[in-house]
């Protein structure tokens, strides 16, 4: 079970005095407050990797997300768009704290990381780097969101002790054995439940389709796949982002979550 507690209140009460204040649309490119760093992950094999954390502006985290981003052969990369708009947004709109970074030889307006692609074997240590960081932030729950090749990254690595949700979006399983995916139906430790998997698969997606993944799936019997109606891999369009976002935070957050649609910084309320 995700963590609950009185910050869990604190944490709605802030979401809710946020929506009474807000008065601008979010559009695709909008940057909503947040304290951003950009830091170097040094990975267990020696290699500096480009990162940024977005965390809230004036509080603290509710949760905490970790991002792996889409093949970086294939052009993804931190930027992607929806590991870039959780950044961009769910620090204000839902006080989470989001990790991303570019794996290994990965290229980014932020920086290139060192090494080189090595389709998802030494990449290994990529995410022990990551988990490490987000495990040191403290701010459970510690979620970890993979999309495409990211989802190959955390069902082959992720499963570690300290995580306790995954979001998994458009998984082609392309790198994923099949025991390393059976793996996940067993909790990481004794007396424990089983990590709760969230799959979100669109309708036309170009490698998994949603009755091919409630079949591949079957061996991790909690694990709950989402189809999301006309959506393809990329997930491109605001209506997806948003569904996406909403998922995640409902993940993250421990209940259903509707991210709101407009923002005005409290700042800019008159007396």
């Amino acid at each position: 079970m995700l963590a609950t507690d009185a910050g869990r209140d604190d944490c709605v009460g802030r979401r809710d005095r946020a929506h009474h204040a807000m008065t601008v649309e979010i559009r695709a490119n909008t940057e909503l407050p947040a304290r951003r760093e950009v830091f170097e992950l040094r990975t267990p094999d020696g290699l500096s990797l480009v990162a940024e954390w977005a965390l809230p502006l004036d509080a603290e985290p509710c949760a905490t997300l970790v991002t792996f981003h889409p093949l970086p052969t294939a052009g993804g990369f931190m930027d992607s768009h929806i590991i870039r708009k959780a950044s961009l947004r769910l620090p204000a709109l839902a006080d989470i704290a989001v990790l991303r970074f570019n794996t290994r030889g990965t290229t980014s307006p932020h920086g290139t990381s060192e090494g080189s692609f090595d389709e998802a074997r030494s990449e290994r240590f990529d995410v022990d780097a990551a988990l490490d960081a987000g495990r040191a932030l403290q701010r459970p729950p510690l979620v970890v969101l993979g999309w495409s090749f990211g989802t190959d990254l955390v069902l082959k690595y992720a499963r570690q002790p300290g995580v306790d949700a995954v979001v998994l979006m458009s998984p082609p399983l392309r790198h994923t054995s099949e025991a390393e995916l059976a793996a996940w139906a067993s909790p990481v430790e004794p007396g424990l439940s089983p990590i709760p998997m969230t799959v979100l698969v669109p309708e036309v997606d170009d490698y998994l389709r949603p009755p091919e993944a409630i079949e591949r799936f079957a061996v991790v019997p909690h694990a709950r796949i989402v189809g999301v109606d006309d959506c393809k891999h990329l997930w491109i369009g605001e209506k997806y982002v948003q569904r996406a976002l909403n998922e995640i935070a409902s993940v993250a957050l421990g209940e259903p979550v509707e991210l709101p649609t407009e923002w005005r910084d409290s700042t800019e309320e008159t007396p």
